[in-house]
């Protein structure tokens, strides 16, 4: 079975983000709400499931279930979005306005996510 290109670019997309988990663990821990405890843990197992999510996107037969796993993940990891826009001191620099319009983001990799179900 063949894959639409853009299905290998959504799969690469998240495989690199997760691989930056591991490259830049900092800027990751910083955005995870104080709720979570054991941050690292956290980012380790985002990244991890980054990675194994945007590889099965990239595997026919497993396709379908990644992008099922990627909608969740999505989900899951929203409230560090909202914690990075509600705290200044973890904004890594953006303004706010930038981090107002990261929030939407995460639902266009949702629908994107959404289309290989």
């Amino acid at each position: 079975m063949h894959l639409p290109w853009h299905q290998y670019l959504f799969g690469t997309l998240f495989i690199l983000a997760g691989l930056n988990h591991f490259r830049k663990p900092r800027m990751y821990i910083k955005i995870i709400p104080p709720i979570f405890k054991n941050k690292k843990m956290w980012n380790i197992l985002a990244g991890v499931g980054e990675i194994v999510l945007g590889i099965g996107m990239i595997v026919p037969m497993l396709s379908n279930i990644s992008a099922w796993g990627i909608i969740v993940l999505l989900i899951a990891i929203f409230p560090a979005n909202i914690y990075m826009y509600t705290h200044e001191e973890v904004s890594m620099g953006l303004s706010k306005t930038l981090r107002l319009i990261r929030l939407p983001f995460q639902f266009v990799l949702i629908a994107w996510a959404w289309l290989y179900t």
